[in-house]
C-alpha cells in the first residue's frame, strides 16, 4: 500500500513540476508566430526548438529518475507541450 502511495505522490509532484517548467515560456509554435517566421526560417526555428525541448525533457526525466513507460510518456508529453 505504501509503495503505491509513494508512487502516486511522486507522479503528482512530477506533473506539477513539469507543468511549471513548461509554463515558463511560450511554445515553439507560439514563439515562431510572435517572430512572424515563415518558410525555411520557421522550419529551421521549429526544428531547433524541438531539439532543445527534447534535450530539456530528457534531462528532466533523468532528474526525476524515470524509467521505462513512465519516462517515455513523460518525455513525449513534455516535448508535445513545449512545441505546442
Amino acid at each position: 500500500m505504501f509503495k503505491h502511495l509513494a508512487c502516486l505522490i511522486a507522479l503528482t509532484v512530477s506533473a506539477a513540476v513539469s507543468t511549471h517548467a513548461q509554463a515558463e515560456g511560450p511554445s515553439c509554435n507560439a514563439a515562431a508566430a510572435e517572430k512572424k517566421l515563415a518558410g525555411a526560417a520557421k522550419t529551421s526555428f521549429l526544428k531547433k526548438c524541438e531539439k532543445d525541448a527534447t534535450a530539456s525533457c530528457q534531462a528532466a526525466s533523468k532528474e526525476k529518475n524515470l524509467h521505462g513507460a513512465a519516462k517515455n510518456s513523460f518525455e513525449k508529453k513534455c516535448v508535445k507541450d513545449a512545441v505546442g
